[in-house]
């Protein structure tokens, strides 16, 4: 990997994001105006003396998976379009290492995914009034980290589409199985035991979790460092999986 080659892909990736303005809105105002909806959908549902709001138990949660699930469907498609418009294929023709190519989008997306998360953070907390026992600053890292991970699935599932309509196609494979097998629909140690051993090898379900522990401790915990590790392990392979898998269409 050559970092000079790296950067001057991450930096032309990030020009064309900045000239595409409804891509700019879907990362970064979408997730925002998703928060804001969730808020006043539980608004008005009661709650016990003493107990956590529905809206706070549910929202740090979404802080984790909404980055993932936009950051999957932007990141798969873009690369996508890369590949049909030909600048991919030109690009594989040059000395680039393909490890290079992918962490140039990938470091362009992160970089979009940071700026996501910092947002939706920033209303959630300032805004919506969402409170956890733990640091903000833990959720805005934990946030980003799954940011990246669904960039690295989508720089993956791009490899093995051939348009982009295919690429959303991989959305209901990859991404909403994970989101029922999380914890956020029913808890994870309440599922029948085969889902559960299946949810304990899906990279959202540790994210989720490392969450769930900001919200309920007031300092780190070992647990939320070990989820924390175990996604960013997930990105760091499923972006050197895509390196592998990244083939020429043309002989």
């Amino acid at each position: 990997m050559n970092p000079r080659i790296l950067l001057v892909t991450a930096g032309r990736v990030l020009a064309q994001l900045r000239s595409d303005h409804r891509t700019v809105a879907m990362i970064l105002v979408v997730p925002s105006a998703l928060m804001i909806l969730l808020y006043f959908l539980y608004q008005n549902v009661p709650t016990t003396a003493g107990e956590q709001p529905l809206f706070d138990r549910i929202a740090i949660t979404m802080l984790g998976i909404i980055p993932f699930v936009i950051m999957f469907l932007v990141t798969s498609i873009a690369m996508q379009r890369e590949r049909t418009s030909g600048t991919l294929e030109r690009l594989l023709t040059t000395p680039m290492a393909k490890l290079d190519l992918l962490g140039g989008y990938a470091t362009a997306f992160s970089a979009a995914a940071a700026a996501q998360a910092a947002l939706a953070c920033a209303v959630s907390f300032g805004f919506l009034g969402l409170w956890t026992q733990g640091a903000v600053g833990w959720v805005i890292l934990i946030a980003i980290v799954d940011a990246v991970l669904g960039v690295a699935l989508g720089l993956l599932c791009s490899a093995f589409a051939r348009t982009e309509f295919q690429a959303v196609q991989f959305m209901p494979v990859i991404v909403i199985p994970q989101l029922f097998l999380c914890g956020l629909l029913v808890p994870r140690d309440q599922l029948p035991t085969w889902l559960e051993w299946t949810s304990n090898v899906l990279p959202l379900s540790y994210a989720v979790e490392a969450l769930n522990e900001v919200a309920k401790n007031p300092g780190t915990t070992a647990t939320m460092w070990r989820d924390l590790a175990i996604v960013a392990l997930f990105a760091v392979g499923a972006l050197c999986l895509a390196a592998a898998t990244l083939r020429r269409r043309t002989p």
